[in-house]
C-alpha cells in the first residue's frame, strides 16, 4: 500500500550507494544471493531464540532487496536478475514464519496460516505479472522493475515492517500472524477482483 511512496523517499539514497557498489564491480545477483543468505540466517537466529539478531539480519536482507535492483540499473538488467529477485524473496519470506514455528511449538498453527496467506498473496502477484507481461504491459508506478508490480493492501513495505515487528514482540507472534495473514487474503481478493475486470474477454 505504501511501496510507491516509500520507494520515492529511499531510492535516491539507495541509488547513491548502488553507484559506488557498481563502480567497485559488485554484481546485483551477488547482492541478491547475499541477501538470501542473510535472510536465512535471520530465520535460524529466530529458531534459536535470537530475535534481536533476527531483527538486524531481516533489516539487512531488506536493504539488499532494495540495492540489487538499483545496482542493476547501473550495470544493466538481466532476466536472471529479475527471476532471482522475486524467487529468492519468496524463499526468504517463507523462512521467517518457519523460524517462529521452530522456536515455539505453539506458533506452529499461526505460522502455517501465515505461510498459507503468503502463498495466496504471492501467487496472485506473480500470476498478475505473467498475464500483464503476456499482454505487453510493462510500465507501472513502482519504479523500473523486471515485472509488472501490482499494488495491494499488503506489499513489500508492510511485509518488511511486519517481519521486523514480530522480532520485537515475539511473544505476540500468534496474534500478529493471524491479523497479517488475514490482511494478505484481503490483498489476494483485491487482485483477483482486479484481474476479473481487466482480464475478462469481451
Amino acid at each position: 500500500m505504501f511501496d510507491i511512496q516509500v520507494r520515492k523517499q529511499i531510492d535516491p539514497w539507495l541509488d547513491k550507494i548502488a553507484g559506488v557498489l557498481a563502480r567497485l564491480g559488485v554484481r546485483p545477483n551477488a547482492i541478491t544471493w547475499f541477501g538470501l543468505c542473510v535472510g536465512l540466517g535471520a530465520s535460524l537466529s529466530i529458531a534459536l531464540g535470537g530475535f534481536t539478531i533476527g531483527f538486524v539480519l531481516i533489516a539487512i536482507n531488506r536493504l539488499c532487496d532494495g540495492l540489487d535492483g538499483c545496482v542493476a540499473r547501473h550495470t544493466g538488467k538481466t532476466d536472471l536478475g529479475g527471476f532471482l529477485d522475486i524467487a529468492l524473496d519468496m524463499i526468504f519470506y517463507a523462512s521467517i514464519p518457519f523460524g517462529f514455528a521452530l522456536v515455539n511449538q505453539s506458533n506452529a498453527l499461526p505460522a502455517a496460516y501465515l505461510l498459507f496467506s503468503f502463498f495466496g498473496s504471492g501467487t496472485s502477484f506473480l500470476a498478475f505479472a505473467i498475464i500483464t507481461s503476456k499482454r505487453g504491459v510493462v510500465a507501472d508506478n513502482a519504479g523500473k522493475k523486471s515485472f509488472f508490480y501490482s499494488t495491494g493492501l499488503i506489499e513489500g513495505t508492510e511485509t518488511a515492517v511486519f517481519l521486523l515487528l514480530i522480532c520485537l514482540i515475539p511473544s505476540h507472534f500468534a496474534t500478529c500472524a493471524w491479523i497479517f495473514g488475514t490482511l494478505c487474503w484481503f490483498t489476494t481478493a483485491i487482485r483477483i477482483r482486479i484481474a476479473t475486470v481487466e482480464f475478462s474477454e469481451v
